[in-house]
């Protein structure tokens, strides 16, 4: 994993602190960090639910990113709170293409191993 990649992983890191907030809602277990255009990094936990009203570590940051008036994103790594690095979900990898025509080369970490994929490499038959 190059430094960058390590500073984005660390800073995930950082926000990992699984806890129950009531016994609907447990938040934390997953983290993650968005790296913009501009050279801002937003970090995000998931949230998850009893119903399906749970978001997703990438979405939460993002959701910040977006609040900030950014919506360029250059690179993203999502980690669980053991460690592994974790691909974006299908809802996350929706969210992130419809951030426009160039979102499609987001390019994000799939592993500790320091690989990692363009969105477009993860979405073959979107049509951007």
């Amino acid at each position: 994993m190059n430094t960058e990649w390590q500073k984005l992983y660390d800073l995930a890191m950082a926000v990992i602190n699984p806890h129950e907030i009531s016994k609907q809602m447990y938040v934390g277990s997953v983290a993650a960090a968005v790296l913009t255009k501009r050279g801002n990094i937003y970090t995000g936990i998931c949230i998850d639910t009893s119903s399906s009203l749970g978001l997703c570590a990438e979405r939460n940051a993002m959701s910040t990113m977006l609040a900030n008036g950014e919506n360029e994103v250059e690179k993203v790594v999502a980690v669980y709170k053991d460690g592994t690095v974790m691909a974006p979900c299908g809802a996350c990898r929706e969210f992130m293409m419809q951030l426009g025509e160039n979102a499609r080369n987001i390019e994000i970490l799939l592993n500790n191993d320091g690989k990692s994929m363009s969105l477009s490499e993860l979405m073959p038959e979107y049509p951007y």
